[in-house]
């Protein structure tokens, strides 16, 4: 069984050891996504203060990590070459990443599904999330969990990253 719950402060060594290995899996993919110092320690921290961090416990472990925020996205106020399916309440899904020994296992697809769960519960019928144009494998698995393609957004320094977002 797999509980998506807050992170806590325990909670951040393990946090850390995933982004981590999510940092090396995607370099070793040629994709240019969280490779300057991004997301860090700093980041969590302020994920677990805004209510935003979530763990995926599976078996007693934890096995993945994602933020979860239902106060909207202000990079997403500008989107290019496209539109945003709806413009109603939605959630965003930022960092999201599994332990290297739980790829292949549907984990992440679990963490999607319980987020779903989350909104269904608040009754927001939209999610949104974004990616990098190189992280091809991301790319699928979101359009692999329903989400349509909505164009571009820039995410600050971070740059620009494709859009998508999920009518529940």
């Amino acid at each position: 069984m797999s509980i998506l719950r807050k992170t806590t402060t325990a909670d951040i060594s393990q946090v850390m050891e995933i982004i981590e290995q999510g940092k090396a899996y995607l370099k070793s993919n040629g994709v240019d996504q969280w490779q300057r110092g991004y997301p860090n320690e700093t980041v969590i921290r302020e994920d677990i203060k805004d209510g935003y961090g979530y763990v995926l416990e599976h078996e007693g472990r934890v096995v993945g990590t994602v933020a979860l925020s239902f106060d909207g996205e202000p990079w997403y106020d500008e989107i290019r070459e496209g539109k945003w399916l709806t413009n109603r309440e939605f959630l965003v899904i930022h960092r999201l990443a599994v332990a290297s020994t739980s790829r292949g296992t549907h984990l992440a697809t679990e963490i999607m599904r319980q987020a779903e769960e989350l909104c269904l519960k608040r009754a927001v019928k939209n999610i949104k999330i974004d990616t990098h144009e190189d992280n091809i494998i991301m790319q699928k698995f979101i359009k692999k969990n329903g989400y349509q393609y909505c164009g571009i957004v820039t995410l600050g320094s971070e740059g620009d990253r494709l859009a998508f977002e999920k009518t529940l």
